[in-house]
């Protein structure tokens, strides 16, 4: 039970029993209940969505959105961030690129990436509300934790000491592709051919950022999985908003 509290702590602001933070193979673990943590999160926002349906779509969405943000701090946020400016600022460069997302300070591309994808988010979000499919909510955070674990099986970390390195060395590897391989079942029951076009889109989404990743920093870092996780979110949203 301790391993799944890790990952509530790691993923949310959700108040966790206090666990130890030095702990190396709980923080391994605890990644095979990121999509848990997502499908927790979806159902928080379901709730609200069906609490405020007498809302207008753009005030259910705004809502839905400020407690999506909420529930997790700003943590993938940050680490688009973070990715966006070291893409901008790195030049290319391995070193520079990694340094930059050490930086706590923000940039221009940070802001920008981070205004982008929220205007994509609520704009999907209020299409979704719009049309009574609040219950596809619960896709998005479960499928974007679900990519982030996918992304830590497959890319080696850029970082010896990082969090992907971490996980390398402590994530049980065949149980994290079943759980993958579970939680890619659900839109298919859920949505049928729709939930196969979505799965696909995400596919190509993670080909192409874990491409990116290794050819500029040789792996991935926490940052780029945060990333990750916001443009596989956003994507689903997208997605269900213009085929539902």
């Amino acid at each position: 039970m301790n391993t799944f509290w890790a990952a509530v702590q790691f993923l949310t602001r959700l108040p966790t029993p206090r666990l130890a933070h030095d702990d190396e193979t709980l923080i391994g673990r605890s990644a095979l209940y990121f999509p848990l943590v997502g499908l927790l999160i979806g159902l928080l926002l379901w709730l609200l969505a069906a609490l405020t349906t007498a809302a207008a779509p753009g005030v259910q969405a705004a809502l839905v959105l400020a407690l999506w943000v909420g529930l997790s701090g700003g943590l993938h946020l940050d680490g688009l961030g973070d990715s966006a400016d070291a893409w901008l600022g790195g030049y290319g460069d391995r070193q520079r690129s990694l340094d930059i997302m050490k930086d706590p300070r923000a940039g221009a591309a940070a802001v920008i990436a981070i205004a982008l994808l929220l205007i994509v988010k609520f704009a999907a979000l209020e299409a979704l509300l719009a049309n009574d499919h609040a219950v596809w909510l619960i896709l998005a955070p479960l499928l974007g934790r679900t990519s982030a674990l996918a992304l830590f099986l497959t890319t080696p970390s850029a970082r010896s000491d990082g969090l992907g390195a971490t996980l390398s060395r402590h994530l049980p590897r065949r149980t994290a592709w079943w759980i993958i391989f579970t939680a890619a079942l659900l839109p298919l029951l859920m949505l049928g051919l729709a939930g196969l076009w979505l799965l696909l889109a995400l596919f190509g989404l993670g080909l192409g950022l874990r491409r990116l990743m290794l050819k500029r920093l040789g792996g991935s870092t926490g940052d780029t999985a945060g990333a990750q996780v916001e443009f596989s979110e956003a994507v689903v949203v997208l997605v269900l908003g213009l085929i539902l």
